[in-house]
């Protein structure tokens, strides 16, 4: 690992920053999951049914989408991932307000914000991740989304002093991310492959790479990696989005990044992120109770989360999505057998029932934090979701749902074992071999005119009897000969 020098320091602060759009997904299912909880909330937009309350989620699902097919990519590859991420944050405030302020049984304007959130952070969602995956190391995500449920918890003790605040109050508390965003993104560097997919502009791509890397070694050898893979890609494939159905290998890497996507989202810890209140309440009559065990289960989850940091590249994402599909499965079983099997007295399941339940929904995050949680990240952004039709289903067949859940699971392990090959330390110019593509670096290095792929040449020369070498030794590799770097 080395030491933790400044500019590695710095690599984990800018990572941190585009890291925190993943958060604005947990927050917002932080919070209205929370509010579904608040008498103030049912009571304001006159009692909810269960299929409007999945028509509030249905409706940030699909600005989501649209965002994130439509919109997402494009932004971000003409306006640069920095653009993407400050468009996104925007929306969110503004959809926040809309929702916070929404007149007095006008759910309609709280769905109309809820489309806005989704359009905002199907945005953000995009740059995030490709901001990261092409400057920095891993994300870490969670802290603010489990504060979303302590904010809950705290108001939830509070309800006859702070009224209708005490679902406001979680909501508005959804600027506070964005705005931290916004305040953050002028201190970090665009990508350099964007910089050199855009007019070529190799200076500003080693500017922004001499931020984040510590030799001059480091920086000469990712701008020619970059400057190989998008020749390659340019004069065999294409520099557009075309590229989606003329490779291959991409549209296979596509077709597998929305199954396990969608993998994601049915494994039911979505379902439990959005409606995790009201499946506790056909266990536990206490609402305060129910907002101590969300925020404690958000909280844990930012705990099971870090274990992907030691996980994923000692044991290889395969390992972990196969690992965490079983995990679950089993965890799901037992839980619908514990709710749908035991005794309802006075309309509730007894105390060791409930903290069964618990627990074991607690090792079902367990399960899933390192693995199809954070994981699946590495792949691509969440696109898909049914959580629209859950609390009618839910309502309707009450925890027999979960046995869905564990089945779903079972065979998302068998999926992965067979079709989804690892990308344990494999570049992003370098992944298509694992898809039956070529290599984009070895394929580029001829049209660059480059001697060894993966690795630009210093000189040092003397200049006035004087040795230059390191940092003033480097000329941008812009030409055609462009492994010999010279200034």
């Amino acid at each position: 690992m080395g030491l933790m020098t400044g500019k590695r320091a710095y690599n984990w602060y800018i990572s941190l920053v585009a890291a925190s759009c993943m958060v604005l997904y947990g927050y917002d299912t932080s919070v209205y999951n929370a509010v579904q909880g608040s008498k103030h909330w049912v009571a304001y937009f006159n009692k909810p049914n269960t299929q409007t309350i999945g028509a509030v989620n249905t409706a940030y699902t699909v600005g989501a989408i649209v965002a994130g097919f439509f919109f997402g990519g494009p932004v971000a590859d003409y306006f640069g991932r920095q653009v993407g991420m400050a468009v996104g944050c925007v929306l969110v405030i503004i959809a926040t307000l809309i929702q916070t302020f929404s007149p007095r049984g006008n759910i309609g304007c709280f769905i109309g914000g809820r489309v806005i959130i989704g359009l905002g952070q199907g945005l953000a969602l995009t740059a995030g991740p490709i901001y990261i995956g092409e400057l920095s190391p891993p994300e870490i995500r969670g802290t603010i989304m489990s504060f979303c449920y302590w904010v809950n918890y705290a108001c939830s003790k509070h309800t006859r002093t702070l009224g209708e605040w005490d679902w406001k109050m979680a909501v508005i508390f959804q600027l506070l991310v964005p705005l931290v965003i916004l305040a953050q993104l002028w201190a970090i560097p665009e990508t350099p492959r964007w910089y050199i997919q855009h007019d070529n502009r190799i200076e500003a791509a080693r500017a922004s790479l001499y931020r984040v890397r510590d030799t001059d070694q480091e920086v000469e050898d990712e701008i020619l990696v970059i400057r190989e893979a998008i020749e390659f890609e340019k004069e065999a494939i294409s520099s557009n989005y075309s590229a989606l159905w003329k490779d291959k290998s991409v549209r296979k890497r596509l077709l597998l990044a929305f199954i396990l996507n969608a993998g994601q989202q049915i494994t039911g810890q979505g379902t439990l992120n959005t409606y995790s209140t009201i499946v506790y309440k056909k266990v536990f009559k206490d609402a305060s109770q129910i907002a101590l065990i969300n925020a404690l289960n958000a909280t844990f989850g930012i705990l099971f989360t870090l274990n992907a940091t030691w996980t994923v590249d000692r044991f290889g994402r395969k390992f972990l999505f196969i690992t965490g599909a079983i995990g679950m499965s089993i965890c799901m079983l037992i839980v619908a057998t514990a709710e749908t099997q035991t005794p309802s007295p006075n309309g509730t399941k007894t105390v060791p029932v409930g903290i069964s339940i618990v627990f074991l929904l607690f090792l079902f995050a367990f399960f899933y934090k390192p693995s199809w949680g954070a994981t699946t990240w590495i792949w691509t952004s969440e696109v898909f979701s049914m959580n629209q039709f859950f609390p009618t289903f839910l309502n309707n067949c009450g925890f027999y749902a979960f046995y869905m859940f564990a089945g779903i699971c079972g065979m998302l392990a068998a999926f992965v074992w067979f079709f989804v090959p690892e990308t344990k330390k494999i570049s992003l110019e370098e992944i298509d071999v694992l898809f039956g593509g070529s290599n984009h670096v070895e394929k580029g290095a001829d049209l660059v005119g480059a001697d060894d792929a993966h690795h630009a040449r210093l000189e040092s020369i003397a200049i006035d009897g004087d040795y230059k070498g390191g940092a003033q030794v480097r000329e941008a590799s812009t030409g055609t000969q462009g492994t010999t770097i010279v200034r």
